[in-house]
């Protein structure tokens, strides 16, 4: 098994607004990433107009940090269950998670979501208590609450030994001990090196590169990320893409890249564990394998969970039509959906018989908020039918999808919820 002990592969995930992507901010300018005179946004990794209004996390995305020589692969996560979608396919690049928790809060449900399923995936978890200059901070409670909540969720011995670190990411500090404040990041930079591990694997093995995430590019189409599992590759080395299906395409690597920062930056080669996007691959889909062709193993891939509501998309044909919009037509809607579902895993677009309806089905009602607000920000105009649960039929009975909910509130309102 060769290691790669100059590279580590860490997804963050957290709870909604538990302090996840000010976290990066402060990692991305300790590591010296930007310029001393380089304009940057705050909250920098929420690139969309809607993630900043909303002050959530939609779409993953990879950054990358160099500390003392080691680059550290940064993904962040959604924490809403909507977009649980992306957070399985995330976790198959990582090897280790950082498990955000606001010092205040303790553990919410949306942790617990994604923590059980970095936990049955068999990632490291590293624990970091945010928030700790935040009036009524508890950090050691909450540290006790983090280690109840792993036993229920059925973590190993290995994993029930999580360290831990304190920080405030809004003052840009870190430290192991509560009571001593930080003066940077450095405690948590240390932290990632020693607990999180490298990828190992076979470096000189023939190519195996898994595809967890598509993008979009109008210049050069579509561009998978993914992550070297075996061997290496290069640019202009010809490839056999093993589709879900079963079917295989041969194809070539056009463009490598490899992240730094926020940016992509082009790359002649890579090698086993490092997270490139490559472009030259027309119809790549998420969970797909590109491999040598002299040695065509697909590697297994996360099952994507089911939509569970429906909505209707229809032309606008009310008295008001025409007013707001641009792309009012039906080839213009049907165009803009069938291109969301080439990069939106766990939403589906179906034809119906009325040639200006099509009904998309997605994981909640905020997944399918989120379209509709994109693409009324893009200048489409439409109208939709109220949202319908989705119901199957299993073994000749029909069901319905479950939700677990919980709900917290203090003791003595529990008569009253109840």
């Amino acid at each position: 098994m060769d290691q790669r002990e100059n590279l580590r592969n860490i997804a963050i995930i957290a709870h909604v607004d538990h302090g996840k992507t000010t976290l990066v901010d402060q990692l991305l300018h300790q590591s010296g990433i930007f310029r001393e005179n380089e304009a940057v946004a705050e909250r920098v990794m929420d690139s969309n107009d809607l993630e900043r209004e909303r002050g959530i996390t939609i779409l993953s995305k990879n950054t990358a940090v160099m500390y003392q020589g080691t680059k550290i692969n940064i993904v962040d996560t959604p924490g809403h269950a909507d977009f649980g979608g992306e957070v399985e396919r995330i976790l198959m690049m990582v090897d280790g998670v950082l498990l955000l928790v606001d010092a205040f809060e303790g553990c919410m449900p949306q942790t617990r979501f994604v923590l059980k399923k970095a936990l049955g995936l068999g990632k490291k978890p590293l624990v970091v208590v945010n928030k700790i200059d935040r009036p009524g901070a508890r950090p050691e409670e909450v540290v006790d609450e983090v280690l109840d909540l792993f036993i229920e969720l059925g973590a190993d011995d290995d994993q029930l030994e999580f360290p831990v670190v304190f920080a405030s990411a809004r003052d840009g500090y870190a430290t192991l001990d509560p009571h001593n404040l930080g003066t940077d990041m450095k405690p948590l930079f240390e932290k990632i090196l020693e607990e999180i591990p490298c990828p190992q694997g076979d470096m000189n093995g023939p190519l195996q590169l898994l595809f967890s995430n598509v993008d979009y590019d109008e210049y050069v189409g579509r561009i998978g990320i993914g992550r070297v599992e075996r061997g290496s590759c290069h640019v202009g080395q010809n490839i056999t893409l093993c589709h879900n299906d079963g079917s295989r395409k041969n194809a070539r690597i056009t463009k490598l890249y490899q992240f730094e920062g926020l940016k992509r930056v082009e790359a002649q080669s890579a090698s086993l564990g490092d997270i490139v996007a490559v472009s030259g691959i027309t119809d790549l889909n998420i969970g797909e394998t590109a491999c040598d062709p002299e040695h065509q193993e697909p590697l297994p891939f996360v099952k994507i969970d089911e939509p569970t509501v429906s909505m209707l998309f229809m032309v606008n044909n009310s008295p008001f039509a025409g007013r707001e919009g641009k792309y009012v037509t039906s080839r213009n809607i049907r165009e803009r959906l069938f291109k969301e579902v080439e990069t939106n895993v766990a939403m589906r677009v179906e034809e119906t018989d009325s040639a200006d309806t099509f009904k998309v089905s997605g994981r909640g009602e905020l997944h399918l908020s989120i379209l509709i607000e994109t693409m009324r920000r893009q200048n489409y105009e439409f109208q939709v039918s109220r949202p319908k649960v989705i119901m199957k039929e299993i073994d000749g009975k029909l069901q319905e999808p479950m939700e677990l909910l919980m709900i917290e509130v203090p003791d003595n309102y529990v008569g009253a919820i109840m």
